[in-house]
């Protein structure tokens, strides 16, 4: 027989004075968490990547991806100590438009501490400005935000929407960079990893500050 973990009373109702059940947070931020990777796939296209073994997941190993064949425009999608790691490549214009809503945005200079290296604390949030990279996890409740690239009025969104990405969750959103928007619940912007390129800037590597040489 299977067991019912909402905590109830003889009438059904919920009752207000017990503590919150661990379970039911746990099933409402993986329901985020998978129609946020949904919306992903249907909002922008994505170039697939290779899948580390377990072993190496489960030990958070470093994770490298071939980003030589990513158009402009795009975002691709690798996975690092089991989160979902974006990797987007920026156009020209997406970057010139960047610093237009700054005074729009919380945390505009990523200056709160936690979420951004030292290298990632500039207006692009990234050692190269053409490419983002950011742990794909919101930084209020854990779910995972949607792309909306496209600019202008869309549902959910403002009509001077400048591209981004939107948690379907609470409503955080979260621009080109990385960076949240005033008054959303998410406290901090997407937080940056640590990563590096190849010599040729064909591959990144995430989980270092250094890529690695290869004699």
């Amino acid at each position: 027989m299977s067991q019912n973990p909402t905590q109830s009373d003889e009438q059904g109702a919920v009752d207000p004075n017990l503590p919150p059940d661990p379970s039911r947070r746990f099933w409402v931020a993986s329901a985020c968490t998978l129609g946020g990777v949904a919306g992903i796939a249907t909002a922008v296209p994505l170039v697939g990547s290779f899948a580390p073994s377990e072993k190496a997941k489960a030990a958070g190993a470093p994770v490298e991806a071939d980003i030589s064949g990513l158009p402009e425009g795009q975002m691709m999608v690798v996975e690092w100590r089991g989160k979902p790691i974006w990797i987007v490549r920026r156009t020209k214009a997406e970057l010139e438009d960047l610093p237009k809503h700054d005074a729009e945005l919380a945390d505009p200079q990523s200056k709160r501490p936690g979420f951004t290296p030292a290298f990632a604390e500039n207006e692009w949030r990234s050692r190269k400005p053409e490419y983002f990279i950011c742990i794909g996890i919101c930084t209020h409740l854990g779910c995972s935000p949607t792309a909306h690239f496209q600019t202008g009025a869309q549902p959910g969104l403002p009509n001077d929407w400048p591209g981004g990405w939107l948690c379907p969750c609470h409503g955080s959103t979260f621009d080109l960079a990385g960076r949240v928007f005033k008054n959303k619940p998410a406290p901090d912007n997407l937080e940056v990893p640590p990563y590096a390129f190849s010599p040729d800037g064909s591959h990144v590597m995430i989980g270092v500050d250094e890529y690695p040489s290869k004699a």
